[in-house]
């Protein structure tokens, strides 16, 4: 339910952002500026929220989280210049990360008590609840402001969070055993091998969700811009983009036993760097949305197997360190994409997700000898 939550308000602030750059007067530069508020406040937050789980753990802190990502995404909507904007999302991108981490956290716990790849079946639920958020974001797109929308948001994620968080904090985080958690900071700290494993992850992390930031914050954009989409049908680029990753991600877990770490990765970037490339060189919406779609089924599992490996190949410290890289892609993204637009075009500089998407599968392919279950 968090991670939906996750999803749901992400692609409730994303859907209304070309509202918003129209309202504060911003340009497609000092856009990407403002966007990197969510950058700093979630990389500053999640290189904390690791500590925190360890000393009060991951379902309190997710909790938390849960209560200030609501309040701090209606604030977006109050603001009239790209300088205040930039400020407030420091608030928004702090409570973002942070819930990441802690959501993540929990969830590697889990995969490790159950001993099966479910990894993606979370991130399932981050994307179900995208594609949710989007589709009523691009119900409403036409009819409600953008600060009635965010604060619609907030009243829903504090009544999930309220009805969820006690329910969560009634069972207690998943913590290994005083021993084994010792064996395992012996076993990986002396070694170097470990940790430049976990970085790989962490890179082949970042360059998929350097796609799915791209896409969450530009996807809408470009169709509406560049391809004359209705608000509504732009806004429905990313619930379509969501809904591929959601059924990418539910099957996950069956295509992980089937093909193994290793080429799920390599067709997973393959597929996504041929989706991308329609999807930002397309002369039409109708196709820029296919191929918004074939980018989704491609991202879909390549981010979860890389932060589930990672967890798994390094403990507590891998689990804090993939998802910062990881996110920090989602995050760093966005601006990159607005300077890009800038100088070439936005169809342009979409293509660099479709260049990243084929590092990820090359780098997966390298990381073949450190992959489990081949």
């Amino acid at each position: 339910m968090f991670f939906a939550l996750d999803g749901f308000l992400f692609a409730g602030w994303v859907v209304r952002i070309p509202a918003i750059k129209q309202q504060t007067g911003a340009s497609a530069s000092t856009l990407g500026l403002a966007l990197l508020g969510v950058s700093a406040g979630a990389v500053i937050t999640m290189m904390l929220t690791g500590r925190l789980c360890r000393r009060f753990g991951s379902h309190p802190v997710t909790v938390v989280c849960g209560v200030l990502l609501p309040l701090s995404i209606a604030l977006p909507a109050q603001t009239h210049s790209a300088l205040s904007l930039g400020l407030v999302l420091l608030l928004f991108g702090a409570a973002y990360g942070g819930a990441n981490v802690a959501m993540n956290s929990a969830a590697v716990d889990l995969v490790t008590a159950l001993r099966r790849p479910v990894m993606p079946s979370f991130h399932a639920a981050f994307s179900l609840g995208g594609m949710i958020g989007a589709g009523l974001g691009g119900l409403v797109a036409g009819g409600l402001s953008p600060s009635a929308h965010l604060l619609c948001l907030t009243g829903i994620g504090l009544l999930v969070t309220a009805y969820w968080g006690p329910v969560l904090l009634r069972y207690p985080s998943l913590k290994p055993a005083p021993t084994a958690a010792g064996d395992d900071e012996a076993r990986h700290r002396p070694t170097g091998r470990a940790r430049r494993i976990v970085l790989l992850f962490g890179v082949i992390a970042l360059c998929t969700a350097y796609g799915e930031g791209a896409l969450a914050d530009w996807g809408a954009l470009h169709l509406e811009q560049d391809l004359h989409a209705h608000p509504g049908v732009a806004a429905a680029g990313y619930s379509l983009f969501a809904l591929a990753m959601t059924a990418g991600r539910l099957s996950g877990t069956a295509l992980l036993e089937r093909l193994g770490q290793t080429r799920t990765l390599v067709a997973g970037g393959c597929t996504a760097a041929a989706g991308m490339l329609v999807g930002s060189l397309a002369p039409t919406a109708w196709l820029a949305l296919l191929g918004f779609a074939i980018t989704g089924l491609g991202l879909a599992n390549i981010f979860p197997v890389a932060i589930g490996r990672a967890g798994e190949l390094a403990g507590p410290g891998g689990v804090a360190a993939a998802p910062t890289l990881g996110y920090g892609g989602m995050l760093l993204g966005p601006p990159s994409i607005g300077f890009l637009a800038d100088w070439f075009s936005l169809p342009v500089a979409l293509t660099t997700v479709a260049l990243l998407a084929l590092a990820a599968a090359a780098l997966g392919y390298g990381a073949r000898n450190a992959a489990t279950h081949e």
